[in-house]
């Protein structure tokens, strides 16, 4: 029969044995986990646009990656055009080789824009998708390329067309 001193020492060291492979697991965990995203800014006479766009990635292994990005943009022509757009992103990379990378972002993105025209203030809410396939060269955290939305539509993408380039950091 086992005694309670017994008893308690065995479960005081299962339990720390637990404890430690749950600590090993979550520092592998994030061991895989980059930090990125993109920040944009463009002013000019009377324009101001300003995009932040964080994301983070899990790398599954040297070739493959899954991730989560959040977008917030705030547009303002004086007197003619303003504009907020909010959403999220999906996104999956794929090394070819070290330096090419492949990538497919699915992305939702809320728009409100409002437009003065003659007198006339219109309003426009709506959400807007696009679906990104992308090719770029990666140089160590950095990847410069061009991705094609392949969901484009002239009156409701945020684009001014269906190929955007793109600089893409992740640490």
């Amino acid at each position: 029969m086992i005694n309670k001193k017994t008893l308690l020492i065995i479960f005081v060291v299962l339990f720390s044995l637990n404890h430690l492979i749950a600590q090993q697991e979550t520092n592998h965990f994030w061991s895989h986990v980059r930090f990125g995203g993109g920040i944009g800014l463009n002013f000019g006479n009377d324009f101001f646009s300003g995009t932040l766009a964080p994301s983070a990635i899990y790398e599954f292994n040297k070739s493959f990656a899954l991730g989560l990005g959040l977008n917030g943009t705030f547009d303002n022509q004086k007197d003619v055009y303003k504009s907020t757009i909010l959403g999220g992103s999906l996104i999956g990379l794929y090394n070819v080789i070290n330096e090419i990378q492949l990538s497919a972002e699915f992305e939702q993105l809320h728009v409100n824009r409002r437009y003065n025209t003659n007198l006339n203030i219109l309003n426009d809410n709506y959400w807007s998708p696009a679906l990104f396939l992308g090719a770029g060269y990666r140089s160590g955290n950095v990847t410069f390329g061009v991705r094609y939305d392949i969901l484009y539509d002239d009156n409701k993408s945020i684009y001014i067309d269906p190929w955007v380039p793109f600089v893409r950091f992740y640490f």
